[in-house]
């Protein structure tokens, strides 16, 4: 399609004033939010209110992201590694209760592997500053 171009310099004009009235093919992101398919996989979510410690979510997980510790009596601390998780929802399916789940939050990108560490504690909110991972 290039040569075209090159043998009749005209069909290049007519093609770059054909797009120039076009809207852009691209996404104005950081500016403007970027909407998320229905069934979009993100960042884990961990509810410990509703963990029975059953361990199933840490068994079923491909890449050993997520560790469960026992801290009392029915109370539970997840530690999710988002730097191995590769978001397959394997771990959601397979919780019994619904302890986890999917969020749509996708800016996960951090400077320290360390931060990509969330540990939800017995109270259900993570441990330190929320980083966004």
């Amino acid at each position: 399609m290039a040569k075209k171009f090159f043998i009749r310099p005209g069909a290049m004009i007519a093609l770059v004033l054909k797009t120039l009235f076009q809207k852009p093919a691209t996404v104005d992101y950081p500016n403007k939010p970027l909407p998320m398919p229905e069934h979009f996989r993100g960042k884990l979510d961990f509810m410990p209110e509703k963990c029975i410690g059953c361990l199933l979510c840490m068994k079923d997980c491909p890449t050993d992201a997520i560790e469960i510790k026992k801290l009392g009596d029915k109370k539970f601390e997840m530690d999710i590694d988002l730097g191995k998780c590769i978001y397959c929802g394997q771990c959601v399916d397979s919780c019994l209760k619904k302890a986890l789940a999917i969020t749509p939050n996708f800016e996960l990108a951090q400077f320290s592997h360390d931060k990509l560490r969330v540990v939800f504690n017995a109270a259900g909110s993570p441990d330190g500053t929320d980083q966004k991972a």
